[in-house]
């Protein structure tokens, strides 16, 4: 991609997901995803209906008057990105890839993550760790994540979600939220996303197109897989075959589901025609 070019789309995106990130996430972010914990900020007289556990007896026994302590949340959070660059995520059939959504809602979680103060960084993984960022925060950071989304090209064209995590649970030392954006087309993740989560505070979004949930009766079709590279002639007039494929589709659905709650991870699912707004508001209020 020319400079200019480049240059052109991550101001588009800024200008969009900095937008949506202050007047739409601030709020519920902050609220969603907490501090480290509670840090003292002062004492302060007793008042009616404070909790006696916060009485500071040292206080309270100079001035023979009762003292409360008063902590604030440590706000400050380091929050992480593991960026599925896969090749299927180079599908779509409505006017987005998976891989544009999957860029915007990057984006507007790194502007919530630095308007709260928070550091942030990213994974990009394929079957394999494709390139790792440095948690920072600033404006400058999130545009060169911003342009790495848009130009990155991974060496591997498969998925490891498992590696991916193993890598966050040895990388990052200190509890971090990190949010795992993939179609989850993937196996063998399970346990390592349960280690993950038992160190992290772990949330998924899974990314996909209508078009993996159906297939249209168009006669017979060449398709490719975009991982493998494998092609197949498809004959999508067939009832059973598209009969097959919705299954294939919802067992893939219902036993990742199924592993986000044995997993106990926060999770939604974002279709490539649909507003990722809603979706994103309804996964922050459900865990206010």
């Amino acid at each position: 991609m020319e400079t200019a070019e480049l240059l052109k789309r991550v101001r588009q995106i800024e200008i969009k997901t900095r937008g949506l990130s202050n007047n739409i996430f601030a709020g519920e972010y902050h609220s969603a995803f907490k501090g480290r914990g509670m840090t003292f900020s002062e004492v302060r007289e007793y008042q009616y209906g404070d909790d006696i556990r916060n009485i500071d007896w040292n206080v309270t026994a100079r001035f023979n008057h009762p003292y409360v302590k008063v902590f604030e949340e440590e706000r400050e959070l380091t929050v992480m990105l593991l960026i599925d660059v896969s090749s299927s995520r180079d599908f779509g059939t409505s006017f987005k890839y998976k891989k544009n959504i999957i860029t915007e809602i990057a984006a507007v979680l790194a502007f919530s993550a630095i308007h709260n103060n928070d550091k942030i960084g990213v994974i990009f993984f394929s079957n394999k760790i494709e390139k790792f960022i440095t948690p920072q925060k600033g404006r400058k950071h999130i545009l060169h994540i911003i342009r790495q989304l848009i130009s990155f090209t991974p060496e591997n064209k498969t998925t490891n979600i498992g590696e991916a995590l193993r890598y966050l649970t040895n990388a990052i030392k200190k509890r971090c939220t990190a949010f795992v954006i993939s179609d989850f087309i993937d196996e063998d993740f399970e346990n390592p996303l349960k280690i993950a989560n038992q160190k992290h505070d772990v949330v998924a979004l899974k990314i996909y197109d209508k078009r993996e949930t159906e297939m249209p009766s168009v006669g017979l079709v060449k398709m490719k897989d975009a991982e493998t590279g494998q092609y197949s002639w498809i004959d999508t007039s067939n009832m059973n075959v598209r009969k097959a494929f919705y299954r294939w589709w919802k067992e893939n659905d219902e036993n990742t589901k199924a592993i986000f709650r044995k997993c106990g991870i926060d999770n939604t699912s974002i279709r490539t025609d649909e507003d990722y707004v809603k979706s994103l508001m309804y996964l922050f209020k459900k865990r206010m």
